[in-house]
C-alpha cells in the first residue's frame, strides 16, 4: 500500500485550539515523498546537519533494522524516527505516553507540513474512528497512539489492516519494571508486536541503565537490533547539591537560583508542595505557574502552554511535567526535593539548556525528605499478602455481576490502608494477572472495578511472588543510590555517568565538588595491597555487624557511630552489651584511630560500598551488593581516600582523643567526619536548658556553635577527651562539660549509632 503525502493549506487553517482537526489532516493533493533523509531533513526540519548520533540512527532504520536508541534529553530523539517515517513506505506508529507530549509533537510536525495525528482518550469514539480510517488509506505519515489503545482488540486488528513501516515505542523505559517510570500498559506491547507480524520495531528512551536496556531488547523481541547509546554527558549543566536543614534553607536558594537564572522548572515531589512553592515563588514577585496530575485537563494543558509560550518563566511541578517538552532556553532545573531515582532526576534534570547553553541543576537535598519517596516505594510495592488482603475485601463487595463502584480512595477507607497507592497498585497487579479489570462508570470521573474470576479464593492467586518482591528491592536501591549521589563528595557527572554503564570519562570541571575541589584529591582506586586490605577490613566490620538475608542482601544492625568503635577496638559497655565486643574483625582498624575510620566509612557510603538504611526511625549502616564484592576482593571501585596525618592530627592518632582541635591541619580535617544533626539539636537543646538555669544568660557563653559542631563529630565521652576539644577550658569543663558527655553517651548507646 502506498501512503499518500499531505500538503496544508495553512492560510485557510487556524491552529490554536484544535490543530489536529480534520481540515488541518486532510486538505491536501498527493505528493511523492522524499526519499533521501538529509534531503527531507532540510526540507521538513530545516537543517543542514544531523546532531551527534542522529545520523546513524536514521541510516540503520531507512536499511530496515529494529533498533534500540538511547540518547539524552535534548540530544534529538523525537527526529530520529519522525524523519525515516517520511523516507519510508508505509506508516510510523509511535506508541508514546502522555497525551500532552503527543500534542506537542503533533502539532509540531502539522506546522512543518507534516501529515500527522493522535489518538488517545481525548478524542471521541467518532473522531478515533474516522482517524483510523484515514490510517487505512494512507493519509499520514506518523500516528501517535497512547499505550492504553491496545487494550481494545478492535484497535489492534485495524492496526493489522494498515501498511506499517515502523512501529516505534517511545520512552520505552516504560515497559521495564525495573525502569524508573514503569507502566503496566506498557507490557501489552510484546503481544501488541507479535500480532502485528512483527512489524520493524525501533525503541528509543533518554535514560536507561544497562539492566533496563537489556529489558528493552527482551520484551519487544527485537531482532539483530542496531543499538545505539549516545553520551549521557551533558557539559553545559552544571550539577550541584545544596545539603540544607529545612524548608527555609531551601526558599532561600529557590530564590536565589530563580533570580539569577530566570527561567526554569521546579520538580517538586507531591501535589500539594507543588502549590506550596508556587505560591512562594509568586510572593517573591516570580513568573511563576503550577502544574500536576491533579488539575483538570484545561488547566494543565494552559500551564504547560503558559510556559512554552514563555508567557510563564517557572513551572513548578510534579513529575507529571516534562516529557517531551520542547523549550530550549530552560536555564535553571531545581529538586525542591529528592527524587525516587537517579534515572528520574537526570531526565528531568536534562530538560535544562537544550540550546547547549550553560544551565543549573541544583538538588535541595534534605535526607528527611526520603520517607516521601520511601512512601511511595511502599505504595508501589504492596506486597503479596496485602494483595490478596485487598483481593478478599473486594470479593465481598463485589455485586452479582462481580463490580464494586467504588474510587480506589473509597476502597482504601473500607480495606482501611493506610497508604491508598497501594490499593491502586494491587488491583494494577491484580489486572494483569488477568483476575480483575476496571471499566468507566457513566456520568461519573471514577472508574469501576470488575472481579473476572470471582470464584477464585485469595488463597489460590497465582501471583510471581518473587518478581513483587525484587522489584520493590530494585526500586528501593534506587533511592539509595539517589542517595548516595546526593552525598557523593566525586564529580557529579562522572558519578552518574559511572551509573549509566560509562566506564570511561573525566571529571567535568563545572559541577559543585568540581569547583570546590581542595586538597582532599580526586577519587582513585586502591593504590596498592595495604589500601585494599584496610577497606576490606572496614567493610568485613559492616557485613559483621550485619545480618545476611537468604536472597544474598544484607540487612544493618546497627549504626555508624557503633561500627566504628567495634573497629577502633572500644571496650565500652555498649560494645558488651550489643555483642560487638565479641566479633573478630572488634579492634581491626585500632591503629587508624576513630578520625579516620569515620571518615573512610563516609568514602566507602559514597562510593556506594555500603548503606544507611532506615528501619523504625534508626539508620543502619549495611553493605551493599557491590560493598560485598570488595570485600570478597573485586577490586573495580573508586573512593576519595581520607588523608591519614590529618585524621590523626585531628584525634592524637590510635584510638585515643589526642591533640586540641586549635587551627590548621586539624580544622581542615573536621569537615570528613560525620556530623549528626539529630545529636547535635540535643546538645542544643541541653546548652538552652543550662543557659537558663543560669539565669538565662546567651546560649553561646556555655559554649559556642562551633564546640557543639566539635562534639557532634568527635563526640568525646570522657573528661579528659572533652578538655581535648576547643572552646572546653578547664573553668567551663568544671561547670559544664558534664552534661554534653552525659547527652553524647547516651546518644550513642541507641541502636541507631
Amino acid at each position: 500500500m502506498t501512503r499518500r503525502a499531505i500538503l496544508i493549506d495553512f492560510g485557510a487553517i487556524l491552529f490554536k485550539d484544535s490543530p489536529m482537526s480534520a481540515d488541518a489532516e486532510t486538505e491536501a493533493a498527493a505528493a511523492a515523498p522524499t526519499r533521501d533523509p538529509r534531503a527531507a531533513l532540510k526540507e521538513h526540519f530545516g537543517f543542514s546537519e544531523f546532531k551527534d548520533g542522529q545520523e546513524r540512527v536514521v541510516s540503520a532504520l531507512v536499511s530496515g533494522q529494529d533498533a534500540l536508541v538511547v540518547m539524552p534529553t535534548g540530544g534529538g530523539k523525537s527526529l530520529c524516527y519522525q524523519l525515516p517515517s517520511l523516507v519510508m513506505e508505509g506508516l510510523t506508529i509511535v506508541v508514546s505516553p502522555l497525551i500532552a507530549l503527543m500534542k506537542d509533537q503533533v502539532d509540531a510536525l502539522v506546522a512543518k507540513n507534516i501529515a500527522a495525528t493522535l489518538i488517545n482518550s481525548t478524542l471521541s469514539p467518532g473522531e478515533q474512528r474516522d482517524r483510523i480510517e484515514r490510517m487505512g488509506r494512507g493519509e499520514y505519515h506518523l500516528v501517535y497512539v497512547a499505550p492504553e489503545r491496545f487494550r481494545h482488540r478492535g484497535f489492534i486488528d485495524a492496526l493489522k489492516r494498515v501498511d506499517i513501516a515502523l512501529f516505534a515505542v517511545d520512552e520505552a523505559h516504560c515497559l521495564s519494571q525495573w525502569g524508573h517510570d514503569f507502566r503496566p500498559d506498557y507490557l501489552r506491547l510484546k503481544e501488541v508486536v507479535a500480532d502485528l507480524n512483527h512489524p520493524q520495531t525501533a525503541a528509543f528512551t533518554a535514560t536507561a541503565t544497562p539492566e533496563v536496556r537489556k529489558d528493552i531488547l527482551e520484551h519487544l523481541a527485537l531482532r539483530d537490533p542496531f543499538v545505539s547509546v549516545s553520551g549521557f554527558e551533558r557539559p553545559n549543566l552544571a550539577l550541584s547539591v545544596s545539603q540544607v536543614s529545612g524548608n527555609k534553607e531551601k526558599y532561600q536558594r529557590l530564590e536565589a537560583v530563580t533570580k539569577e537564572c530566570v527561567t526554569g522548572i521546579v520538580y517538586c515531589a507531591t501535589r500539594k508542595k507543588v502549590e506550596e512553592v508556587a505560591d512562594s515563588l509568586a510572593s517573591m514577585g516570580q513568573s511563576v505557574i503550577a502544574y500536576h496530575g491533579g488539575m483538570d485537563d484545561r488547566d494543565r494543558e494552559h500551564a504547560q502552554n503558559a510556559f512554552l509560550t514563555r508567557e510563564k518563566d517557572v513551572v513548578v511541578a510534579t513529575n507529571a511535567f516534562g516529557m517531551g517538552i520542547d523549550r530550549a532556553d530552560v536555564r535553571f532545573v531545581i529538586h525542591f526535593e529528592t527524587p525516587g531515582s537517579v534515572e528520574a532526576y537526570y531526565q528531568e534534570a536534562g530538560r535544562a539548556g537544550r540550546d547547549g547553553e550553560p544551565a543549573v541543576c541544583e538538588l535541595l537535598f534534605n535526607y528527611a525528605d526520603t520517607r516521601t519517596q520511601e512512601f511511595f516505594i511502599e505504595g508501589n510495592n504492596p506486597g503479596y499478602d496485602t494483595i490478596c488482603d485487598i483481593y478478599r475485601v473486594l470479593r465481598t463487595l463485589a455485586d452479582e455481576r462481580g463490580e464494586i463502584a467504588l474510587s480506589i480512595r473509597d476502597l482504601a477507607d473500607t480495606v482501611g490502608a493506610k497508604n491508598s497507592m497501594a490499593v491502586g497498585s494491587a488491583l494494577a497487579t491484580l489486572g494483569r494477572a488477568r483476575y480483575l479489570d476496571r471499566f468507566d462508570i457513566p456520568g461519573q470521573r471514577i472508574r469501576g472495578t470488575r472481579l473476572l474470576r470471582s470464584e477464585i479464593p485469595p488463597e489460590g492467586l497465582e501471583l510471581d511472588r518473587p518478581a513483587l518482591e525484587e522489584k520493590e528491592r530494585r526500586d528501593s536501591e534506587k533511592l539509595e543510590a539517589m542517595v548516595r549521589f546526593a552525598y557523593a563528595q566525586d564529580c557529579r557527572q562522572e558519578w552518574i555517568l559511572d551509573y549509566f554503564g560509562e566506564k570511561e570519562s573525566a571529571a567535568c570541571g563545572s559541577c559543585d565538588n568540581c569547583s570546590t575541589r581542595t586538597d582532599h584529591g580526586d577519587s582513585r582506586p586502591p593504590a596498592d595491597d595495604a589500601e585494599f586490605v584496610t577497606v576490606q577490613k572496614a567493610l568485613s566490620g559492616v557485613a559483621r555487624a550485619s545480618r545476611r538475608l537468604p536472597d544474598g542482601r544484607w540487612e544493618g544492625r546497627f549504626g555508624k557511630g557503633k561500627i566504628v568503635s567495634m573497629l577502633t577496638g572500644s571496650r565500652s559497655q555498649e560494645m558488651t552489651s550489643s555483642g560487638l565486643i565479641r566479633l573478630t574483625t572488634h579492634g581491626l582498624l585500632k591503629s587508624e584511630g576513630s578520625a579516620y575510620v569515620q571518615a573512610l566509612l563516609k568514602a566507602l557510603e559514597s562510593a556506594g560500598l555500603v548503606a544507611t538504611k532506615r528501619r523504625d526511625n534508626y539508620a543502619l549502616l549495611t553493605l551493599t551488593a557491590r560493598g560485598s564484592a570488595a570485600m570478597r576482593g573485586a577490586r573495580e571501585f573508586r573512593l576519595r581516600w581520607p588523608d591519614r596525618a590529618r585524621m590523626k592530627a585531628l584525634t592524637g592518632g590510635g584510638g585515643g582523643s589526642g591533640t586540641k582541635a586549635k587551627g590548621g591541619i586539624a580544622d581542615l580535617a573536621l569537615e570528613e567526619l560525620a556530623f549528626d544533626e539529630d545529636l547535635f539539636d540535643q546538645l542544643r537543646q541541653k546548652r538552652n536548658q543550662l543557659a537558663e538555669e543560669a539565669g538565662g544568660v546567651p546560649a553561646y557563653v556555655i559554649f559556642s556553635n562551633q564546640t557543639l559542631e566539635f562534639f557532634t563529630r568527635l563526640r568525646p565521652t570522657t573528661m579528659e577527651a572533652g578538655l581535648s576539644i576547643r572552646g572546653v577550658g578547664e573553668v567551663k569543663a568544671e561547670r559544664y562539660l558534664e552534661p554534653f558527655l552525659a547527652v553524647i553517651r547516651k546518644y550513642g548507646a541507641q541502636p541507631d549509632q
